[in-house]
């Protein structure tokens, strides 16, 4: 698919969204509706456990890894790149929660602060996913895929288990990691 197109795509469902959770009751009383459908009990543990692996700090430390392996087989760019796109999204992320201002969904674990739109989990799960996949996904192949395409909905799952976020919330995220990482990689294609 062009890239251009899913970048306008990623875009226009971001900027919808924005504009929804902040202005719309009727979008974010169907949001908590949602929310509630999807999520009829609280399941704890293994979600946990993702959660803590694709906690956005220790999305971090992935990252400088994956960046260290890069610069250990001398490849300086590419690794300059992985270290400026998780961060670019992650600065979005954060001011786009600062920004809006969403309150996390009633009944979220005490673990869970801060505020709710966009998921950081979702958000760097995402952009990693994405790093991976452009960087090893013609490499290791359809196995490899199916497997980080499997890490990110348990990431997108947990999150609405742990009604730590409302489901515009993981879209949100979605769309905003894919805007990020779209305008990282034609910035990386253009040096």
């Amino acid at each position: 698919m062009n890239s251009y197109l899913v970048l306008s795509l990623a875009t226009t469902i971001l900027l919808l969204l924005i504009f929804s959770i902040k202005n719309s009751r009727r979008f974010n009383l169907f949001d908590h509706w949602l929310h509630h459908q999807l999520v009829k009990k609280r399941d704890g543990y293994r979600w946990q456990v993702i959660a803590f692996i694709n906690d956005p700090k220790l999305m971090v430390v992935w990252d400088v890894l994956l960046a260290g392996l890069l610069l250990n087989e001398e490849r300086n760019l590419t690794a300059l790149w992985v270290l400026g796109t998780l961060g670019f999204a992650d600065l979005s992320g954060i001011i786009l929660k600062r920004l809006i201002r969403r309150k996390r969904p009633i009944m979220h674990s005490d673990m869970e602060d801060g505020y709710s739109f966009p998921s950081g989990h979702v958000l760097g799960a995402t952009t990693m996913g994405l790093i991976l996949l452009q960087l090893f996904g013609k490499e290791f192949g359809l196995a490899f895929t199916i497997g980080i395409v499997a890490l990110w909905i348990m990431v997108i799952i947990s999150r609405l288990s742990l009604k730590a976020h409302y489901p515009s919330d993981v879209i949100g995220a979605t769309s905003l990691a894919i805007v990020c990482f779209s305008i990282s990689e034609q910035l990386f294609l253009a040096i």
